[in-house]
């Protein structure tokens, strides 16, 4: 098991890099695009919601035999829930797509300020992504909190 972590700043931009960063992890994977959409959706809910000026999120994949786990990790206690939506809502389907998409996700205490938000995926072991060339930070060198 391997985890990969990079902290984002409170920008709108940081959303893509986000998608970027597991991108480059989960490859061509199955699912792949499943955990891309995934990400961006958490990433999203983390910089509205959660993300005060000044801070950052951080986004933590984990990535094993047979399944990816992506933690999007914000400063704000609040869990995040799922929306009642009408058909002509422009917002609140974010965790909608989550709850669709992933396999199982949910909501943990972090050590220090905030939450973790979290989805898992199912991968069959011979298409796990293999992120052993890329030369990213893992959590335990850069298991800072957010700030």
């Amino acid at each position: 098991m391997t985890t990969y972590a990079r902290g984002f700043t409170r920008s709108a931009v940081s959303v893509g890099k986000a998608r970027d960063f597991v991108a480059a992890l989960v490859g061509t994977a199955d699912r792949a695009d499943d955990i891309r959409l995934c990400v961006s959706e958490l990433a999203t809910n983390a910089l509205v919601h959660a993300t005060p000026r000044g801070r950052e999120f951080r986004v933590h994949v984990t990535v094993e035999d047979g399944a990816v786990r992506i933690e999007v990790h914000d400063a704000i206690d609040a869990p995040p829930h799922l929306c009642i939506l009408a058909d002509t809502d422009d917002h609140g389907h974010g965790l909608r797509l989550v709850d669709a998409l992933a396999d199982d996700w949910g909501t943990s205490d972090r050590n220090g300020i905030g939450k973790l938000v979290w989805a898992q995926f199912k991968l069959p072991t011979a298409a796990s992504p293999n992120p052993a060339s890329l030369q990213l930070h893992t959590e335990r060198e850069k298991n800072a909190a957010c700030h």
